[in-house]
């Protein structure tokens, strides 16, 4: 008895990882799925991203190696699955979040650190790494959702302002609350 045709392969299996995730995922599709994606992702990194900034500025803090592990693990999946469902253009977008980062991590941190009674230079700059690296990741999922939610991903002129919008925004709150001094 031969199987139906919609269960045959329509391509050949070849053995390597592009192909299989490939075959397996069509990031097309997944990132048609938004409605589930972000609120799955943005919760889920939100509780990593508290453990690690738990892990970094709580007052029992294990040793630098831990927090590294802890955060490294979790970041190196997020980073497969952006790249998976996003693509390397998107991917490549971190490094602007990053470079805001860079302002974020002083003023939003800080100021997140100021509500329980620290002070951001009170730690080493290597305790920032993982808090940082998290703060990268939840800033291009934002930046993911924006696309997708005004629907600019294949709109070149809607992408445009909702790409400067977001830049100029986060510049505007990063300085703010530079300014503010917290």
């Amino acid at each position: 008895m031969k199987p139906s045709s919609k269960h045959r392969l329509t391509k050949p299996f070849v053995a390597t990882p592009q192909a299989a995730s490939a075959a397996l995922i069509e990031p097309d599709n997944l990132r048609k799925n938004w409605r589930f994606i972000y609120p799955f992702f943005g919760l889920h990194m939100l509780m990593f991203g508290l453990s690690g900034f738990l892990l970094a500025y709580g007052p029992s803090r294990p040793d630098l190696p831990f927090v590294y592990l802890h955060g490294g693990i979790a970041i190196l999946v997020y980073l497969v699955f952006y790249l998976v469902i996003f693509g390397l253009d998107e991917v490549k977008w971190m490094l602007i979040n990053a470079a805001l980062g860079i302002l974020g991590i002083y003023s939003q941190i800080g100021w997140l650190l100021a509500r329980f009674g620290r002070n951001i230079d009170s730690y080493p700059w290597q305790v920032h790494i993982t808090p940082f690296l998290y703060y990268v990741l939840y800033t291009f999922l934002l930046r993911q959702f924006l696309l997708d939610v005004t629907r600019s991903r294949d709109n070149p002129v809607r992408r445009a302002w909702v790409n400067n919008g977001y830049v100029l925004l986060s510049l505007l709150i990063y300085g703010a609350l530079l300014l503010r001094g917290v």
